[in-house]
C-alpha cells in the first residue's frame, strides 16, 4: 500500500488510535446498515473499509482489518463487485489483486437502489401479475378453459371485485415506485448527480 506523510495542510493532527478508533466505528456501522440494503454485515463492512481507505486493498489487507477468513473475504469481495460498489485495480509490480470503492456517495446510493430495485421491485412486479391474470378480465375459471365449473364451485363476484380492485392499486403503487426508481438511478452516464439533484428538489417541496 501506498505510504503518506505524517502532515497534510487543513487536516487535523489526530493520533493513530484515535483515527483508527473513528474508522473502526464507521465500519461497524456501516455493518449494521447491511441487512437493509439486503446484503450481508460481512459484505457491508468490506465496503466500508474500502469506502474510507485511502487506498486500494487487496484480499490479505481485507482479512486482517475485519478478521475474517479467506473465504469470506473472497466472496465479499467478489460480490461488492458485481453490486457495482467497488472495482479491481492493479498495482505495478505487484500479482495481488486490488480492490477500490466508488468514492462518491451519491453514486454509491444510485448504485444500491438500482440493486434494490433489480432484486426485489422488479419480481415483486412480477408476482404481481402473475396474481392478477388469475382473476383478471382474461382469466378463466377452469384453468384451461375446457372443462364447465359448477356455478356453486364459483367465488363470489364481489368479493373477486374486490380483490381485483386492491390488487391493481397495489399494482399501480409498485409500479409507481419502480418508474421513480428508475428515473433516479437511470443510466444516464452522470453516477449519482441525478439521483443528488432530485434528492435536492425533494427536500425543498416536502
Amino acid at each position: 500500500m501506498a505510504r503518506f506523510s505524517k502532515s497534510s495542510p487543513n487536516v487535523p493532527p489526530v493520533s493513530g488510535a484515535k483515527f483508527a478508533a473513528a474508522q473502526e466505528q464507521l465500519i461497524q456501522a456501516w455493518g449494521q446498515m447491511g441487512p437493509a440494503w439486503g446484503v450481508s454485515r460481512t459484505m457491508a463492512e468490506t465496503h466500508a473499509l474500502l469506502f474510507v481507505s485511502a487506498t486500494p486493498l487487496n484480499t490479505d489487507d481485507v482479512m486482517e482489518r475485519l478478521q475474517i477468513s479467506r473465504g469470506n473475504a473472497s466472496m465479499s469481495l467478489r460480490a461488492l463487485v458485481e453490486w457495482g460498489l467497488i472495482s479491481r485495480v492493479h498495482i505495478r509490480g505487484d500479482r495481488k489483486e486490488y480492490f477500490q470503492a466508488d468514492q462518491d456517495a451519491w453514486s454509491v446510493a444510485r448504485t444500491v437502489i438500482r440493486e434494490r430495485l433489480r432484486r426485489e421491485i422488479l419480481p415483486l412486479l412480477a408476482a404481481l401479475y402473475e396474481i392478477r391474470d388469475q382473476t383478471g378480465e382474461h382469466a378463466t375459471v377452469a384453468g384451461a378453459g375446457a372443462m364447465k365449473v359448477n356455478p356453486a364451485d364459483l367465488a363470489p363476484a364481489e368479493a373477486v371485485a374486490t380483490h381485483n380492485q386492491r390488487l391493481d392499486e397495489l399494482v399501480a403503487l409498485v409500479q409507481t415506485v419502480d418508474r421513480l426508481g428508475e428515473r433516479f438511478v437511470g443510466t444516464d452516464g452522470k453516477g449519482g448527480k441525478g439521483l443528488q439533484m432530485a434528492a435536492t428538489l425533494l427536500s425543498k417541496v416536502v
